[in-house]
């Protein structure tokens, strides 16, 4: 009779290797996953090679951005109409501006070539600092037509919200 409690022992202690072994291995994972560098979402990367940043003067009506071609400078002039879109008096800002992806959760926006883009981020030297979509607007403005290819090397569509509509403002290369 004591056979068979001896083999029943054995079983726990059997039981219980097999239980610190899952234990132990559980533990090696979550370090391993812990020290991995979590990237979160990538954003669209076309193919090809990148095109040439921005240079010259885009304007809309009496509007302009003037590019460096540094893929960095940026002159902004503002006059009528706009100024209150940008929520700035009229006159030349100079800044910097990049193109960025558009949320991409969890870490947000990222930059990107102005191609794969679905914002511009625009900081100027007064401390003004502004993120404006990029995007094609419906006729009815209802809706906005975000992709890759909205913005070309000869225009800049940028969407603005006002009184529950869509407003395109296309800046075109001059």
């Amino acid at each position: 009779m004591k056979r068979p409690v001896f083999v029943s022992i054995s079983m726990a202690g059997k039981k219980k290797r097999k239980s610190c072994v899952i234990f132990l291995l559980c533990i090696f994972l979550f370090g391993l996953t812990s020290c991995m560098k979590d990237s979160g979402n990538r954003p669209y990367e076309p193919d090809g090679p990148a095109p040439d940043p921005h240079d010259g003067v885009f304007v809309y009506e009496n509007s302009s951005m003037a590019f460096g071609g540094d893929g960095k400078k940026i002159v902004l002039s503002l006059k009528g109409d706009l100024c209150a879109l940008f929520e700035l008096a009229e006159g030349d800002y100079e800044g910097t501006y990049v193109f960025l992806s558009g949320d991409l959760p969890p870490l947000g926006s990222k930059p990107v070539r102005y191609d794969a883009a679905h914002e511009l981020k625009i900081e100027l030297a007064d401390g003004y600092s502004g993120v404006f979509p990029v995007g094609l607007v419906s006729q009815d403005g209802k809706s906005v037509s975000v992709s890759t290819e909205t913005v070309k090397e000869d225009r800049i569509p940028l969407v603005f919200e006002k009184d529950g509509k869509y407003i395109q403002i296309m800046f075109v290369k001059e």
